[in-house]
């Protein structure tokens, strides 16, 4: 008879450790797969980001060219004043009267004006071009710094992916090792709480009374029965297969001990 009862607790128990396994198994893949799921996103993101700095150096620049135009306008401007003085000099040399002088005089006088106020307005006009190649400078570096942080990550990114894929085909392999270690009917159950919980936790260790990710404790029998180990027990509230701390932990050590291994291959 008691032999009978240490049979059944060791079965109880290498089931227990093999549904752990294959929940750090499952729950890494489904780590992996969030992470291809989100490179696009991530990647989007940052070009997004990217373009829209680009677009705002695009901005500037045109800002900077459209000011430059203005200055050559006034410049023609300036030119055009210039050549109406020189004409009235020299139409000074035939007037006939006091009042075509009076006009002419005028007239020299107002492009004049005409010249210094374009002149003026040059020197705010450079001032303006300064300012703005200034800002474009700094928002340059920027994007020159993003694109290169971007490249970086776009690099680091495909790295960890392609070591995800090789540590992806080695879980696998690991989780048909250990789905053959139990039987059908256990193997449905863990797999159709895992479809139904949150985060696909099946197998949840008890820490400080309750399963880990709920906030409810389970009661001091039930905590008792866990850590006698001498059968399955299911969390009347979140649902999942429970394991003790200690026996978790355990399991968890071989897991990071195995993958470590591999890795270093």
């Amino acid at each position: 008879m008691e032999n009978n009862k240490i049979k059944v607790a060791i079965t109880i128990v290498d089931k227990l450790k093999v549904l752990y396994h294959l929940q750090l198994i499952d729950s890494r893949i489904d780590e992996i797969e969030n992470f291809r799921k989100n490179i696009p996103i991530e990647i989007n993101s940052l070009e997004e980001e990217l373009e829209k700095m680009k677009k705002k150096l695009k901005n500037i620049h045109e800002e900077i060219i459209s000011i430059k135009e203005d200055i050559n306008q006034k410049n023609k401007e300036i030119k055009y004043s210039e050549n109406l003085i020189k004409k009235y000099e020299k139409q000074k040399e035939n007037i006939r009267n006091n009042k075509e002088l009076y006009f002419l005089e005028k007239e020299i006088d107002y492009q004049k004006l005409e010249i210094k106020l374009s002149k003026k307005r040059i020197q705010q006009i450079n001032l303006n071009i300064h300012k703005n190649e200034e800002i474009f400078k700094k928002k340059e570096d920027l994007f020159l710094n993003k694109k290169e942080h971007i490249f970086h990550k776009k690099k680091e990114l495909n790295q960890i992916f392609s070591e995800n894929k090789k540590e992806e085909k080695l879980l696998l392999e690991r989780s048909i090792f250990f789905s053959k270690k139990i039987d059908n009917n256990l193997l449905k159950i863990y797999k159709k709480i895992r479809n139904r919980v949150k985060n696909g936790v099946a197998v949840s260790p008890v820490q400080r009374g309750a399963p880990l990710g709920s906030y409810l404790a389970i009661t001091p029998q039930k905590y008792s029965e866990l850590i006698q180990r001498n059968k399955l027990l299911i969390d009347e509230n979140s649902g999942r297969i429970l394991i003790d701390e200690e026996l978790a932990e355990e399991e968890k050590k071989k897991y990071f001990i195995f993958f470590q291994q591999k890795k270093k291959k």
